[in-house]
């Protein structure tokens, strides 16, 4: 079997490489999932739940080990890849609290019946992740499905698979019984054979658009219920009414979270005409000063890219958007030295038919695009083909209510940074994708919402 390798993204050298599961290796984990799932299903939910706190409890006491394999293997800073796993941890004790609760049937009126609606797990959920946050990516789909009485198949990106393993050495651990969550390392390519298998209950992807078509496609064909959460090109709008200083400190933060590695950072900043002055020099002479290195250094405030044909597809975007027209602020290019390191980059003004106006651009590059009103600021934002996550900067409340509205995407923030929560809906439309992770929304989509009506004489 061809070896799945992980490489060190600040220095470009080989960490790792672990071989794929054989084909005998993924059928004996299949049929421990498919074995495993009648028992976990009926174990009480108290029990489940006690499981996460132990989870969670042994989430923080490896956070410092499994956050510097993180930053080894992806190349976050330390400081986020701590709170990475801190997030996790916060999301198993969530669970734990929330899903007898969430869980409960509901009785429902009906006359001359005894009705009920309840909330029972389905059976094996595969999840194929991405390497962008390799514990999150994996917790908040595993959280609610182990949570519902699910049993979940991991299959991680081939450049985490440490993290991966970690992972699955942490829930073992706690306590979860055999087959209860296991890791399937294969290349992505085998994603689809594998959700195809019967023992495979229902998908959820993270990841691009053409993986997540591939495996909405079989997923369609075998009649099984898929979530999806793909890419974002989020809109941060910035109106005159806005704490213009507080709006910059916070674009950086947005643009930048993750190295520019994440799905809702902020990627194209609309920013009223009005509101120009005060807001785009602040911004951009504040990206541009971002400390850029080692980030296992806490004083690094950026570290590199998790490949290097992340960091030339980037660079690809950005000169292709410079050759349409864009005007340069800071940045464009790669850094020199190992690693794949990129230059904190702003460009203005981005034709419309440039990647840096229809493309998601995953790395710190930010687009700025003047607007001469909120309603060229919400055509604009929404003139994307995706829909995932968007940020409202503004004093008046009308002004939020009416963006909250009409944003075609499935979180709006106002005055703030967009960020997952554990305790609220998450996902996108469009080609972001669709169905819901976390809160109550996220354990609801893996179970069977059954009615029950009781007549007659029962003792």
């Amino acid at each position: 079997m061809r070896a799945l390798i992980s490489i060190d993204p600040t220095t470009g050298t080989e960490l790792a490489r672990r071989p794929e599961h054989a084909p005998a290796e993924l059928e004996a984990r299949l049929a421990r999932a498919a074995a495993a799932f009648p028992a976990w299903r009926r174990t009480p939910v108290a029990e489940r739940t006690a499981r996460l706190t132990a989870i969670a409890a042994g989430l923080r006491a490896r956070r410092r080990e499994l956050a510097e394999l993180a930053v080894r293997e992806m190349g976050k800073p330390i400081g986020a890849a701590e709170a990475e796993v801190d997030k996790c941890a916060a999301t198993f004790d969530w669970y734990a609290g929330e899903a007898a609760r969430i869980l409960a049937p509901l009785p429902v009126a009906v006359e001359g019946s005894e009705c009920r609606v309840r909330y029972d797990p389905l059976g094996a959920i595969l999840a194929v992740m991405p390497w962008n946050f390799p514990y999150w990516q994996a917790v908040r789909f595993a959280a609610p499905a182990l949570a519902a009485g699910n049993v979940g198949l991991l299959k991680p990106a081939s450049n985490v698979t440490g993290c991966a393993l970690a992972l699955e050495e942490t829930l073992t651990a706690a306590g979860l019984p055999a087959g209860v969550f296991q890791l399937l390392l294969v290349r992505g390519e085998r994603a689809a054979t594998l959700a195809a298998d019967p023992r495979i209950a229902a998908l959820t992807l993270t990841g691009s658009e053409a993986a997540g078509a591939a495996v909405g496609a079989v997923a369609g064909a075998a009649l099984k219920k898929v979530v999806l959460e793909l890419g974002g090109a989020d809109p941060f709008l910035v109106l005159p009414s806005a704490d213009l200083a507080a709006a910059a400190r916070a674009a950086v933060a947005a643009r930048t979270v993750n190295n520019g590695q994440s799905c809702i950072a902020a990627k194209r900043f609309f920013v009223h005409a009005a509101a120009w002055d005060g807001f785009v020099p602040a911004f951009v002479s504040a990206l541009a000063a971002l400390r850029v290195g080692d980030p296992m250094d806490p004083a690094t405030e950026l570290g590199p890219l998790a490949g290097a044909a992340l960091r030339d597809e980037l660079d690809r975007q950005v000169r292709a958007s410079l050759g349409g027209g864009a005007t340069l602020l800071a940045g464009g290019h790669a850094l020199p030295g190992p690693g794949f390191f990129y230059a904190p980059t702003a460009i203005a003004e981005p034709p419309a038919d440039s990647p840096a106006a229809r493309e998601e651009l995953f790395g710190p590059v930010a687009a700025i695009f003047r607007v001469a009103d909120l309603d060229e600021a919400l055509t604009r934002a929404n003139d994307s083909p995706f829909g995932l996550g968007a940020a409202v900067w503004t004093g008046e409340r009308h002004e939020a209510e009416r963006a909250a509205a009409e944003l075609e995407v499935g979180t709006v923030r106002v005055n703030g940074v967009v960020a997952s929560d554990p305790r609220l809906p998450f996902g996108g439309v469009k080609r972001s994708g669709h169905g819901r992770e976390l809160g109550e929304w996220g354990l609801r989509e893996f179970v069977n919402v059954k009615s029950v009506q009781l007549g007659g004489e029962l003792r």
